[in-house]
């Protein structure tokens, strides 16, 4: 957690979990509902680093943090054991409520799991020449290290999976152990209560294990309610678990067998039908896009399930480094023909960055900007995982480039070679796709400072006033977020109209469920906010319309959001706009103009 000693300390300096009965956000400040007003330490919470004021109403008291806030809540949320209405209200799908709650559990042992990867590709090369053989004690102990990593599987997703799915951690490891237990897995001729149970190998599998610790939290929470709280440090862990572990071997347990066996088929299907071949070419080639989604992980659990059914996976593993190495050759093409130092600066970062395993880099900060780097991609990616799927290239650990080793089996070098092969195949071709395709010759210009008389002509973005009215410096505002600049640059406007329109084109990434701030986000990547009024996120949403939603594209000058400032007057509350970068600190300077509606701040690029 990012900020768990931050959130440690805020809850111990307002007084402890006992004087909150409530925190919620806005964009920039965290909203406590105290007990005792009196046992918060206003003074000690401003002296902290992250902390830029504290303000005390009848209504709540208002830390000020700034626009991570909404990284903060959450973590604060989780330490209180709080439910967040938020994250209730944005994962209603429940496909990607399932995807997240697997890709955010498997996500924190990814890091073990490449361990493992690499030490295996290290043992193949010493035992294929001879170094060490496979046989010895020494070789047993650290391939020892692969086993373990697979082999306890369960455990390591109890520890990572255990609070998100509300389930207490020491139950959940314990239930895991159980499990894997000699008396358990992979026993024939059980019986619980009369009834057989199937013979299950829980070892290598995540699928048991995550749905018992889901059914884990739901028991958990149904006891801690109706369990006396004299007695629940003692009866309720019992409970839980021996609740859980009957279901867990009754149900969860094949139902978990079921679906990695049909996993399993699904793949093999595929395989049988037109070939692994195309799995390979199409991720290889799409993958950046699935990154640029947020479903970039969505692949471990199918390659967590191949290892586990076939040993290896002849699909994704290959696929995913191949399309890696592919994004790094498109913008070592886009570095090379780059006219200027800053562009090959950048070019040259981002394609190392993609070198070592990590595009999001690339993805986000030069594919979504540029479009052409993606075609680079498929063309390179496409080739190489072509290559590999035809050769029926099988991976044996998750690994990143310097894994590579791991592609050695025991039948030799061959699987290795040909993996190289595709590596070079897909660099290659996204090298030269990515040369060619370079960017058109307009937004060439733009990412290019023309040099006239020895200075640079800077690239400039204006701004539109938002809503009509008297501009003020943003000094002026009674809300030290914003007068004190620690939330960036910009200005503020008394309104004389309801209607609040977008000052920029581009997309609307934040709007607040209150309405009362949204923020949009250009194609140069300059992040606007706009939050009407001062603590009018008091109001609910009351007197406030949204006219856009998040995601939707708008031009300068559409309309966004429509406010009654006359009853938001009547109810006492301050109507200035503040108009503000978050991302100030990116661009070489931000000037308001007080005195020119169409250009009313200038982003000097």
């Amino acid at each position: 957690m990012k900020y768990e000693e931050f959130g440690k300390q805020i809850i111990e300096l307002v007084g402890g979990k006992d004087n909150i009965e409530a925190v919620v956000h806005c964009m920039t400040r965290l909203r406590f509902t105290l007990k005792n007003r009196d046992l918060a330490d206003a003074e000690a919470i401003k002296a902290m680093d992250s902390v830029i004021d504290v303000v005390s109403n009848k209504v709540s008291f208002q830390i000020i943090i700034g626009t991570e806030v909404a990284e903060i809540h959450p973590e604060i949320m989780h330490l209180l054991g709080f439910e967040s209405n938020e994250e209730t209200k944005t994962n209603k799908n429940i496909v990607k409520r399932i995807l997240d709650i697997v890709s955010e559990s498997i996500t924190p042992i990814l890091p073990a799991m490449m361990s493992a990867g690499l030490i295996a590709g290290v043992l193949s090369i010493f035992t294929v020449t001879g170094i060490i053989s496979p046989e010895s004690s020494t070789y047993v102990i650290f391939d020892s290290i692969r086993t373990a990593m697979f082999y306890f599987l369960p455990i390591f997703m109890a520890v990572s999976a255990s609070k998100r799915l509300g389930a207490p951690m020491y139950l959940g490891i314990l239930l895991a152990v159980t499990l894997l237990s000699t008396s358990i897995n992979g026993v024939e001729g059980l019986e619980l209560f009369g009834l057989s149970l199937p013979t299950i190998t829980y070892s290598n599998s995540f699928l048991p294990i995550l749905l018992g610790l889901w059914f884990m939290g739901q028991v958990n929470k149904m006891v801690t309610k109706l369990m006396p709280k004299s007695l629940d440090y003692f009866f309720t862990p019992l409970i839980t678990i021996l609740v859980t572990l009957p279901v867990t071997l009754l149900f969860f347990g094949p139902i978990g067998t079921w679906l990695s066996d049909g996993l399993g088929y699904i793949f093999q299907f595929i395989s049988d039908t037109f070939g692994s071949w195309l799995v390979v070419t199409l991720y290889a080639a799409c993958q950046p896009f699935l990154i640029m989604m947020g479903a970039g992980n969505f692949i471990v659990p199918l390659i967590l399930n191949e290892y586990a059914v076939n040993g290896f996976d002849a699909m994704f593993t290959p696929g995913y480094i191949i399309s890696d190495f592919a994004v790094c050759g498109a913008m070592v093409g886009y570095f090379l023909r780059a006219r200027n130092a800053k562009q090959k600066q950048f070019f040259g970062t981002v394609a190392f960055s993609a070198f070592m395993g990590i595009t999001e880099p690339a993805v986000f900060g030069a594919f979504i900007k540029y479009r052409r780097p993606f075609l680079a991609v498929i063309i390179g990616g496409g080739l190489g995982g072509l290559f590999a799927g035809i050769m029926q290239v099988k991976g044996y650990a998750m690994v990143s480039l310097f894994g590579i080793t791991s592609f050695i089996d025991d039948a030799g070098f061959s699987n290795f070679y040909f993996m190289i092969a595709a590596l070079a195949i897909a660099f290659i071709g996204a090298v030269v796709a990515g040369y060619l395709l370079w960017m058109p010759k307009t937004e060439e210009q733009e990412a290019t400072p023309e040099i006239m008389e020895g200075k640079s002509a800077l690239n400039k973005v204006n701004l539109v006033s938002p809503v009509a009215g008297v501009t003020i410096p943003l000094s002026e505002i009674k809300d030290k977020a914003f007068s004190t600049g620690a939330l960036g640059k910009g200005i503020g406007i008394i309104p004389e109209d309801k209607l609040i329109k977008a000052p920029i084109s581009g997309e609307v990434v934040t709007l607040f469920p209150t309405n009362h701030a949204v923020g949009i986000k250009n194609e140069d990547g300059i992040e606007v906010l706009l939050h009407i009024g001062i603590d009018t996120v008091e109001l609910n949403g009351e007197h406030f319309t949204a006219l856009v939603k998040q995601g939707d594209k708008v031009s300068a000058n559409d309309p966004l959001i429509e406010v009654d400032f006359a009853k938001v007057k009547e109810k006492g509350y301050d109507t200035t706009v503040a108009m503000v970068i978050t991302n100030t600190q990116d661009y070489l300077e931000v000037v308001p103009n007080m005195t020119n509606e169409q250009e009313l701040v200038t982003v000097i690029l």
